[in-house]
């Protein structure tokens, strides 16, 4: 039996690639949410928490 192929990386391209010089490259909020409701940041040593609420909108607490 041949395993599984492993799942294709997430290809985040470089900031500002094809972008108008200043504005940054949106990245869709699945690729960081990856199938998960909730997940934590670590930004400069601070913890934060960013959720998805049922509605669909995204919650950004400290």
């Amino acid at each position: 039996m041949t395993p599984a192929p492993a799942p294709a990386p997430v290809n985040i391209p470089p900031s500002g690639a094809g972008q108008v010089a200043g504005t940054p490259a949106p990245i869709p909020s699945s690729e960081l949410l990856r199938g998960q409701r909730v997940i934590e940041i670590d930004h400069e040593g601070q913890r934060y928490r960013l959720q998805a609420t049922r509605q669909g909108k995204l919650i950004l607490t400290k």
